[in-house]
Formats: structure tokens, C-alpha cells, sequence
């Protein structure tokens, strides 16, 4: 009787396993918007009243709670102008306001939000993002594009095969319709990090990111880790109080592959890694800079530092591209060294002192030195 309630849960385990395992083969890959994460399918006629959602799922593919506004990018009254770069649409959360849709994915697997989002009036307004039991709160009162086109990523780990992903403004204005705007949101699977042949560091050319807009691309903010803990740039760590950015081939100037970092928030702009070493061996950590071809110009300057080592780098810039590569030996401490880059300098565009921007950093190695 004992063997065969033993193989009876047997074939209950084996079964639930097969179907977890059929189940999360299933699930697609995923790297683009999510469903009307444009937000060009609006609501019928009757389920909205002058700009303001009624109705709880009247917005296609959307579950939306409080006050929401479907809204046209252009002039609006009150002497307001909306951008909204990537279509002719978005949302808008007024007070505790959130919009919400529920996503099919890969349990264990990193998954990284892109989504353009803008202050509208209030100069202290925070978007609030959660996903997978996360939650990290996006203080969007820096512009660092003029043209609203800013972009953030956002990125978690799933642990159910369905998550809720949730936008919310967990802020109370005078304004009960003030509140970030949403263009558009998308999302990305990220694939497993591998070492590159007798490269220590992984991911050292940004290939492995977060989803980049095809039609229109400022590049995409990349959260410090205080407000995402999982890093939305696989292998790095956005250790400063600014956000990095990450930028595309299409859009601008990179000197390898088809990514590359911006340090646009000067010294409050810092990435950086931990890599595998062996204590008293010795180190070449090399790297690329330059700038985007996107009118950043002035003396730039990268620090990098590696053990008991740093290195400053200079690049004058005149905004129209080009890149220089820089290389330094370091000796390892204990058998793990953080390599850390930052920008000495704060920098804008050259017609655009609105604009943040900054040194380009690409193609990180470090490799041992054979005498």
C-alpha cells in the first residue's frame, strides 16, 4: 500500500513538473510593446468624457484606477504643451491614479520595462513602477531631453509565469489631473550573460539591454540601483544618484557593436562591476570613449578605477563624434575587484544647455598580463 501512495505522488509531481516545464516553453520570447503599449487604441466614444477614462477596463488592454486621462500630444488648454514623440497618444495619471496589465512570462527569468514617461506640471511629480512583488519610485522632475522624450527602463525578475505590471502616481497635487505622462511602454527578455573569450567582464560591450524604441530613440535612463535593484543593464551596476544612459547605433554615434553608455549626470553618474581576480596577479583593464554625435561637446573626462589604480581620460569634444580607446594596468587585492567609470564633468548639447548629456563608454575588458 506504502509503494503505491509513494508512486501515485510520484506520477502528481512528474505530472506538475512536465506541465511547468510545457508551460514555460510555451511562453514567448519577449522584446517589444506590450499590448497597446502605445496607447493608440483609445476608448469607445461613450467611455470617455472630454479627456477622462470611465470605466475601469475601458482602455484597451489596460485595468485602469483613479483619474486617467487619454491624451493628444500637441498644445492643451492651460498654456501646457504635451510631446509625445513616438505616436499621437498617451496616458496621463492624475492623483493616486494607476494603470495596470497583466503579462505572460519565464519564471527565474530577467525581464527590463522600457517606457517613455514626463512631468506635466508638477515639478515633484514620482512614477511608481512595480512588477513581480518589486516596486522602485522614478523622481522625474530632471528633464534630460528638451523634447519629452525621455525614456526609462525598469527591470525584474519574475517568479510567477503571470506578473502584474503596474504604473502608478502615488502622489496628491492641487491639480487632481496633474501627473507623468505615459508615450510608451515595452518590454524585454534578457538573455543569460556569458564570458567572452579571456574577457573578465561580462557584458562589457552593453549588448545585453533593455528594449531601445525603433522610431524615436533620446536613448534609454537607466535607474540607479536605490530605485531598481535588479540592474536593467546585465553584469553592471548603476551605482550613482543619477541614472546612466543607454544608447543605440541607429540614433547615435557608439564605437563598437550596436550599444554603448552615456555618463550624462557628471560625477552623480557611475557604473560599474565585480569581477573574478586573483590576488597579487597582474591586470590590463582597457575601455572606449568618445562622444555621440549628438552635439555634446567641452573637455570630457572618464575616471576609471580598478583596485588601488585609477585612470583619468581626457577627450576634447565638438559633438560630431569619434572615440579614443584607454588601457592601464592594476594589480587584484583580494579575489574580487570592482571596476568602477564615472564622467568628472557635467556637460549639455551645444545649441541645448537643457539637455544633459556626456562621455561615451564602450567595449570594457580586462584580461590577465603574461609576462
Amino acid at each position: 500500500m506504502a509503494l503505491l501512495m509513494s508512486l501515485f505522488f510520484l506520477c502528481i509531481i512528474s505530472s506538475s513538473l512536465t506541465s511547468y516545464s510545457q508551460a514555460s516553453s510555451s511562453t514567448p520570447y519577449l522584446d517589444g510593446l506590450l499590448a497597446n503599449g502605445n496607447f493608440e487604441l483609445g476608448p469607445e466614444a461613450s467611455n470617455i468624457q472630454k479627456t477622462v477614462i470611465i470605466g475601469k477596463y475601458s482602455l484597451p488592454k489596460w485595468e485602469i484606477s483613479g483619474l486617467v486621462e487619454y491624451v493628444s500630444g500637441g498644445p492643451q488648454p492651460g498654456g501646457f504643451y504635451f510631446a509625445i514623440p513616438r505616436g499621437a497618444h498617451a496616458a496621463r495619471l492624475g492623483n493616486e491614479a494607476s494603470i495596470s496589465q497583466v503579462v505572460d512570462v519565464k519564471v527565474g527569468s530577467t525581464y527590463s520595462l522600457t517606457f517613455s514617461a514626463t512631468r506635466t506640471c508638477a515639478q515633484d511629480e514620482v512614477l511608481r513602477v512595480s512588477a513581480s512583488g518589486k516596486s522602485g519610485d522614478l523622481p522625474i522632475q530632471t528633464l534630460y531631453s528638451t523634447d519629452g522624450g525621455d525614456t526609462y527602463a525598469f527591470a525584474f525578475m519574475a517568479t510567477y509565469r503571470r506578473v502584474k505590471v503596474v504604473f502608478h502616481n502615488p502622489g496628491v497635487q492641487e491639480d487632481p489631473a496633474c501627473g507623468p505622462l505615459l508615450d510608451a511602454i515595452a518590454i524585454k527578455e534578457m538573455v543569460p550573460l556569458r564570458y567572452t573569450e579571456g574577457n573578465l567582464v561580462k557584458n562589457g560591450g552593453f549588448e545585453i539591454g533593455p528594449h531601445v524604441f525603433k522610431n524615436f530613440s533620446t536613448g534609454v535612463l537607466l535607474l540607479p540601483k536605490i530605485h531598481d535593484i535588479v540592474s536593467p543593464l546585465p553584469g553592471w551596476i548603476i551605482e550613482s544618484l543619477k541614472p546612466a544612459k543607454y544608447i543605440d547605433s541607429k540614433h547615435f554615434q557608439v564605437p563598437e557593436g550596436l550599444v554603448a553608455i552615456e555618463l550624462v549626470g557628471g560625477r552623480e553618474t557611475a557604473i560599474a562591476q565585480i569581477i573574478r581576480t586573483i590576488p597579487n596577479k597582474l591586470y590590463r583593464l582597457s575601455f572606449t570613449i568618445g562622444d555621440a554625435k549628438n552635439a555634446c561637446h567641452g573637455s570630457m573626462m572618464v575616471e576609471a578605477f580598478a583596485a588601488k589604480e585609477t585612470l583619468k581620460v581626457k577627450y576634447e569634444s565638438t559633438g560630431k563624434g569619434g572615440f579614443k580607446t584607454a588601457s592601464f594596468e592594476f594589480e587584484a587585492i583580494s579575489n574580487r575587484t570592482r571596476l568602477t567609470f564615472y564622467s568628472a564633468f557635467y556637460h549639455t548639447k551645444v545649441n541645448d544647455y537643457g539637455h544633459f548629456c556626456g562621455p561615451v563608454l564602450d567595449d570594457v575588458k580586462v584580461f590577465p598580463v603574461r609576462h
